[in-house]
Parts: C-alpha cells; sequence; structure tokens
C-alpha cells in the first residue's frame, strides 16, 4: 500500500510528527520525532538508538500512529536501508545541533519506513 500523495506530502513537509506505538497492557508509547522522505518513502529514526522505547516497540508490534498537523495515520514500520536518508536529514534538520546525531551510530541502525497500515 503506498501513500496518497497529499498525505505524504503533510507527513514528509511536517517538522515533526508525534508516533505512538502501543503495546498491550501497557501506557501507549508516545514520542515526539522528526521524518524524511527519500525516493517516495517516509522514514524515521530513534535518536536513543535501540534504546528508544518507542522504537522498541515498533520493532516488536510492527503497527502504530503518527500525529502531525492534527491528523492521525495508521502505519507499519519497516526496518530499511535506503540511500539518502542521511542527506535527507542533513537537507531537512541540518540547523540542528541534533542533526550529527540522527547520520550516525547509533540511530542510523534505527531506520524505519512509515507505510499506511
Amino acid at each position: 500500500m503506498t501513500w496518497e500523495p497529499a498525505t505524504a506530502r503533510e507527513l514528509a513537509e511536517a517538522h515533526e510528527v508525534t508516533v505512538v506505538v502501543p503495546a498491550p497492557g501497557r501506557p501507549d508509547a508516545r514520542t515526539p520525532i522528526w521524518i524524511v522522505a527519500v525516493g517516495g518513502n517516509l522514514y524515521v529514526r530513534s535518536w536513543k538508538g535501540e534504546d528508544g522505547l518507542w522504537y522498541r516497540r515498533a520493532r516488536r508490534y510492527g503497527a502504530g500512529t503518527v500525529i502531525a498537523g492534527g491528523h492521525e495515520h495508521e502505519v507499519r514500520f519497516t526496518p530499511a536501508e535506503e540511500p539518502g536518508i542521511d542527506e535527507a536529514y542533513q537537507a531537512k534538520y541540518g540547523s540542528s545541533p541534533y542533526t550529527d546525531a540522527m547520520i550516525r551510530p547509533p540511530a542510523t541502525a534505527t531506520t524505519l519506513r512509515l507505510d499506511p497500515a
């Protein structure tokens, strides 16, 4: 399944999205994260690497929600390695002091593609 063009554009243009990942019997993991688009796909990473609770749950359960511009979008998380993701983070967030952390380990090992659920 692919994103509707307007939805993909809304998510790609968002400075950050809130990712919500449920787990049975526990409160949802709700975290603001950065998002980039490369080759028509949307990608996210965990700034904390594998220590990020939302990331661990995304890997375990494979599904959640992203919120941007007041809209909620059900997603599937798929581990991904795509050329150009580091460059997309640099281009979009280069002025932030946190950008360097997003384009090297441990964050780079946590790249997930967002697909509509």
